[in-house]
């Protein structure tokens, strides 16, 4: 699947930059994204810089100001939409919600990148069996469902320019979450694999292709009580016990 072109790859002897991954962050979630953020870390073979997207800090900040809406069941529902912005629009970067367990190396996703894309996701055709997801919130049905939940954006393509504080801020849902400032062939696509939907998705056996490279608890993860037995949660508290683990060893130093 396309590949990652020269011009993303350092030069020789030139110091390679780390690969800013800005993930989604909701108070109530503080767990999940530390553990999201330790998932990606373990793994990752190339330096990566993980980036909270703070609602607070960018209300404090003057960069987002937009009420929530009672549809909003996170505090990063529309603040995703700021990553090439608070990329300084340029090179790649990516956005990912905080409900994701990283199980592959972050190298193999970047290595997909082709620069002629504005941005690349998996191409989800998904509707919701739910009424309601994670704590009551109302699961909503929309055209491209999911495809916002992760995103490698070409933070300098002139299109995503377009994505200022202003059209944040003041944009519809459908605007933003169905990526209506592109064309169709300017959204490139990326394996299932890497935004595996929990309740949804199905890895076939034997096959290779359809292990999950990152899990998505998109219905509610096990850090909610009431989703404790999802499927993969068993995966997630592992992790969970690793990155708890090292924060008590770190802190003891």
């Amino acid at each position: 699947m396309g590949s990652c072109n020269e011009e993303n790859l350092p030069a020789v002897g030139e110091v390679e930059q780390p690969f800013k991954i800005f993930v989604g962050y909701d108070v109530r979630e503080d767990l999940a994204y530390e553990v999201c953020r330790h998932s990606i870390l373990k793994r990752s073979s190339i330096p990566v810089e993980i980036i909270p997207i703070k609602q607070a800090d960018l209300r404090t900040n003057g960069v987002y100001w937009r009420e929530r809406g009672q549809l909003e069941s996170t505090e990063f529902s529309f603040s995703r939409f700021l990553t090439p912005y608070l990329a300084n629009y340029e090179g790649w970067a990516m956005f990912v919600d905080c409900d994701f367990l990283y199980l592959a190396d972050i190298k193999e996703l970047r290595d997909l990148i082709d620069n002629k894309f504005a941005v690349m996701c998996v191409h989800h055709d998904y509707t919701p069996k739910e009424t309601t997801k994670m704590d009551g919130a109302v699961q909503t049905v929309y055209p491209r469902k999911n495809w916002s939940s992760m995103v490698l954006y070409n933070c300098g393509h002139p299109k995503n320019k377009l994505l200022t504080p202003e059209t944040v801020n003041t944009q519809t849902g459908a605007f933003l979450h169905r990526f209506q400032w592109l064309e169709d062939d300017e959204i490139g696509s990326v394996p299932f694999v890497w935004n595996f939907l929990e309740g949804h998705n199905k890895s076939v056996e034997g096959d290779l292709t359809t292990l999950p490279k990152a899990i998505h608890y998109t219905r509610g993860g096990p850090w909610f009580e009431a989703w404790k037995n999802c499927e993969f949660a068993d995966l997630w508290l592992k992790e969970m016990e690793e990155y708890q683990k090292e924060a008590v060893k770190k802190s003891a130093e």
